[in-house]
């Protein structure tokens, strides 16, 4: 097992941020997998409340510089990388662009109200997540998505990217926790998520009862589903169900890393 690659995307990790229940969660899993053998990397959005002194936070320079397109606006995207601490070298990318990510709450106001361009914040940290998995030139095993805000991972693994070597021997797992964005997403939502050569109709499986619907735009492209908290809603909990994808129900925190790395061998055929 000591060549499997495995790649976290997540909206949130600890100690870095501590919003919901995911930070917590999965703090643990890429140091075991780690001493498991696996080559783990981690992509993460660079939120203005991490403290990048005390986490010692240093700019890639030789991954920075790239434009990322959002509703034909561009925007530059800057690495950041420190080491998880507890671990052997794993590496923690974090994606930075000063008009998404400078201000100091992640999602909401002072007030707990939904910043009016998550929607564009969600599609740069994506579409950035691919182009620089790209820009390492490592073509990952696993692909392990944590939260709302990375539903789009794989569902452009599976469509803009299905034809690019980094991504197309990649086992994809999305896991579903609380949500904490995308309640006040609108349909502008297809078009600026419709990147590359992608049209607004192929983004319909992000759409339930004329709403938007992240988890299920999510779950529909991934290979595998991990329920991560008991606080999943029973819609969510349906669209698992209907996909018909090998499922494991991890809210219990004490097997938690356990059997998610038992998760990720029986997905890679181990």
């Amino acid at each position: 097992m000591s060549d499997r690659k495995l790649l976290f995307v997540t909206q949130e990790l600890d100690p870095y941020t501590a919003l919901s229940t995911i930070s917590e969660k999965i703090k643990n899993l890429p140091v075991k997998a780690n001493d498991n053998g696996y080559e783990v990397r981690i992509l993460m959005p660079r939120f203005g409340l991490i403290n990048e002194r005390r986490h010692r936070l240093h700019e890639v320079v030789r991954l920075s510089g790239m434009n990322i397109i959002v509703d034909d606006e561009d925007y530059p995207l800057i690495i950041k990388v420190a080491s998880l601490p507890g671990t052997r070298g794993v590496q923690v990318y974090f994606l930075d662009n000063d008009e998404f990510f400078k201000r100091k709450q992640m999602f909401t106001d002072e007030d707990n109200v939904e910043f009016e361009d998550n929607q564009e914040r969600m599609v740069f940290f994506c579409k950035g997540v691919m182009e620089i998995v790209k820009k390492f030139g490592w073509p990952p095993d696993i692909i392990h998505c944590h939260g709302t805000m990375t539903s789009l991972v794989p569902f452009y693994i599976k469509t803009a990217y299905q034809n690019d070597p980094v991504f197309q021997d990649a086992k994809v797992i999305y896991s579903v926790y609380e949500d904490v964005i995308g309640k006040n997403f609108d349909k502008k939502f297809f078009e600026i998520a419709a990147i590359n050569d992608l049209t607004e109709k192929s983004l319909k499986s992000f759409l339930s009862d004329d709403k938007i619907d992240l988890n299920r735009g999510g779950i529909n492209s991934a290979d595998g589903i991990v329920i991560g908290s008991e606080l999943v809603e029973q819609n969510v909990l349906d669209a698992i169900n209907d996909s018909g994808k090998p499922v494991q129900n991890l809210g219990d925190q004490e097997n938690f890393v356990s059997e998610s790395l038992s998760f990720y061998n029986e997905l890679i055929g181990e």
